[in-house]
C-alpha cells in the first residue's frame, strides 16, 4: 500500500500569489477546481484531447487534466475567473461569445476561450482558417464551431484595430 505524498507549491492563480499542499499525484484541473474553487477548469475527457480543462500557464494553453499540479510551482496560471476585471466585468472575447451566440451547452466554452485569448493575444491577424486551426484542440458537441469563431475573429478585429488606433 503507497502512502500519498504531499509537497507545499506556490504559484501565482489569476494574478495573485497562492500557495497549497498538494499531493504529488494530482492533477493540476483537479487542484484547481477542489482547491481554489476555479469551476471555469471542465473536467471532460481527463485524456487531454477535448480542451474543456484549457488554461493558460505562463501564457500558454495547456490541458491541466493531464498536468500535474506539482509542475506548476512558480509559475502563473491563468483560468477564465482571472480575464474578468476587479469589478467582476467580463473580457471582451467573453463577451463576444454571448454577442455571436457561440455558446450552447457552455460546458467546452472556458476551454475555448482559454484558447482564444491565447491566439488574441499573438497580437496579429489570423484568417477564418487559421482561427479553425489554432482552436482545433478544443472540442464542441453542440455549436458547429461558426459561431465560435466568429466570436473570436471579432474580438481579433476589435483588438488589432485599438492597437492600431
Amino acid at each position: 500500500m503507497s502512502q500519498i505524498q504531499y509537497k507545499a507549491i506556490t504559484f501565482t492563480l489569476n494574478g495573485k500569489e497562492v500557495a497549497a499542499s498538494i499531493d504529488v499525484r494530482e492533477s493540476l484541473a483537479d487542484m484547481l477546481r477542489n482547491e481554489f474553487g476555479m469551476t471555469s477548469v471542465k473536467k471532460g475527457c481527463e485524456v487531454g484531447e477535448c480542451g474543456a480543462c484549457t488554461v493558460l500557464i505562463n501564457g500558454v494553453p495547456y490541458d491541466s487534466c493531464i498536468f500535474l499540479a506539482i509542475w506548476i510551482d512558480g509559475k502563473e496560471v491563468t483560468t477564465l475567473e482571472g480575464l474578468m476585471d476587479e469589478e467582476g466585468n467580463i473580457s471582451d472575447i467573453q463577451q463576444a461569445f454571448i454577442d455571436e451566440a457561440a455558446v450552447q451547452c457552455g460546458f467546452c466554452t472556458p476551454g475555448f476561450i482559454m484558447s482564444a485569448e491565447h491566439l488574441l493575444r499573438e497580437g496579429k491577424r489570423y484568417s477564418r482558417d487559421e482561427i479553425r486551426k489554432e482552436l482545433s484542440g478544443n472540442m464542441c458537441r453542440c455549436t458547429g464551431y461558426q459561431n465560435i469563431v466568429n466570436a473570436v475573429e471579432k474580438t481579433m478585429e476589435k483588438r488589432l484595430e485599438e492597437k492600431e488606433a
